[in-house]
């Protein structure tokens, strides 16, 4: 590719990041509305059918919808599993825990699951796990103690553990899903498109189980349609769009990073929560943990080839 065109979608590609980072951004405080009036299971049930909608049109649009009907069986199956764990099992804990912390404790808690896709890389797909990134597991613990302080050691009185545990937990399920979804070598698109419809049909057997159908329209419901327009929805395929243009992706997905600390400004003015100095300290050295854990491994990848 010719130096004008590679910088030419260089730019297009931090702009659809930066496009993806702003929005993102803003999520956890949608979340916190969102729990005002809504139970946790009743806000991804209406965030998840929100943006299969949005998946459905996106692949009406581009000419993709009649592979879809063309997946095999096996590849159903497939998304099955991955339907299950994202939306349905990560989105269920991780809306549990934000219903349990205050947002400025949850959203970082969620940043861990890179170290977590890390770990669980080694008996999954057989990738090993250097010294360093031990370490970088062990500064991502202490930011975590740091967080959960909430400001002072008092604090911890004050912090949900079963929050705390449900967010840390809740990186699991994402880590898991991503490397299922390394082995699926079918379009993005595809694969989130037929991953939420088996989350959808998921969470719609299991609502009663958790609470039931009857919503009131209120903040917390224009706050689940941004979710799934947004943080489920629209913005996954523009982060996607982001990467498919990057010839950087390791530099183009730490632009991620910025969210959170953008995240606290909105979390402080619109819900109103006193940010500490140990939230900024914590998310500081669980971002940094995080960043430089996946820079090496880039690094690495690079120097193999």
């Amino acid at each position: 590719m010719e130096p004008r065109m590679l910088a030419a979608e260089r730019k297009k590609s931090f702009l659809f990041a930066g496009v993806a980072v702003l929005i993102w951004s803003t999520v956890a405080t949608a979340f916190k509305l969102g729990l005002r009036e809504l139970h946790y299971a009743q806000l991804i049930f209406i965030a998840s059918g929100v943006s299969l909608l949005i998946f459905t049109v996106y692949l009406v649009f581009t000419g993709q919808l009649q592979q879809v009907f063309r997946s095999t069986f096996r590849e159903w199956l497939w998304s099955a599993t991955l339907g299950f764990l994202n939306p349905f099992a990560y989105y269920l804990i991780i809306f549990k825990s934000y219903s349990l912390l205050p947002a400025q404790i949850a959203q970082p808690l969620n940043m861990i699951w890179p170290l977590v896709l890390a770990l669980l890389s080694v008996p999954l797909l057989k990738q090993s796990i250097s010294w360093k990134q031990f370490a970088s597991l062990g500064v991502c613990f202490l930011g975590i103690v740091i967080l959960s302080s909430q400001g002072s050691l008092s604090g911890y009185r004050n912090t949900s553990f079963p929050g705390v545990l449900l967010a840390v937990g809740s990186s699991f399920f994402w880590a898991l899903y991503w490397i299922l979804n390394v082995k699926d070598h079918r379009p993005e698109a595809i694969k989130l498109f037929q991953s939420f419809l088996f989350g959808f049909i998921y969470l719609l057997a299991t609502l009663p189980f958790f609470s039931g159908f009857s919503f009131s329209w209120g903040i917390s419901l224009w706050a689940a349609l941004y979710i799934g327009f947004f943080e489920v929805g629209i913005t996954y395929l523009i982060w996607m769009r982001a990467m498919h243009l990057s010839d950087n992706n390791a530099l183009t997905g730490s632009l991620i990073y910025i969210a959170p600390f953008i995240s606290l400004i909105l979390i402080s003015t619109v819900i109103g929560e006193t940010i500490h100095f140990t939230t900024f300290l914590g998310l500081t050295l669980i971002a940094s943990a995080i960043l430089y854990v996946q820079l090496s491994s880039k690094r690495k990848v690079t120097n193999d080839q």
